[in-house]
């Protein structure tokens, strides 16, 4: 019995020594992801083992060396689990490690064009404000012009309407000083007859 479980022993530790030597390191994403399923699978499959096991163990005559068995049975395999599933692990790191470096190394290899382009987008603007101030100042320029020119023009035609006034008033009373002149030569004359 007891040279059964030396060489299940020695089985047990040689085929953990295979595993390590032929962990497969992952080369892509899909390779580590692929990895972590398994150590994940076997975690839940050393989990499922290990409760029947503990079952089992209860109607056995030895239970609390049954159990200590399934118990170094299970870790065994959450090791051999954790194994695998670390270098996957590692390996998605680092990729993610590598995708944020190369974002930041983009990031700042277009920051010298986004700052151009921002300055140019700037100036633009400023250059299109000051072509719309310099419109708008022309337009009220204009606009003012052409309101003195229109108060010009009504006081020219106030000053030709009261030049036009002040003639007909003058002829109105240069008539009036004629005909009161005139009556005043019939009434002399009517006197004088």
């Amino acid at each position: 019995m007891r040279v059964g479980r030396l060489l299940l022993a020695l089985l047990w530790i040689s085929c953990a020594a295979w595993a390590e030597v032929s962990l497969p390191l992952p080369q892509t994403l899909e390779e580590a992801s692929a990895q972590r399923e398994r150590a994940a699978s076997m975690r839940a499959e050393a989990e499922r083992r290990h409760e029947a096991e503990q079952k089992n163990c209860h109607t056995r005559f030895l239970v609390n060396d049954c159990l200590a068995a399934a118990k170094k049975r299970y870790t065994a395999t959450i090791i051999e689990a954790r194994k695998l599933d670390q270098p996957a692990r590692d390996f998605q790191r680092e990729a993610k490690r590598q995708e944020i470096e190369a974002k930041e190394a983009q990031r700042l290899a277009d920051q010298p064009r986004r700052e151009a382009g921002q300055q140019e987008s700037a100036e633009r603007f400023h250059a299109e404000e000051a072509a719309k101030t310099a419109a708008r100042e022309q337009k009220l320029a204009a606009k003012a012009a052409k309101a003195e020119e229109g108060r010009r023009r009504e006081a020219a035609r106030q000053a030709k309407r009261q030049a036009k006034q002040e003639k007909r008033a003058q002829q109105d009373a240069e008539r009036e000083a004629r005909k009161a002149t005139r009556e005043a030569g019939r009434s002399a004359d009517g006197t004088a007859n």
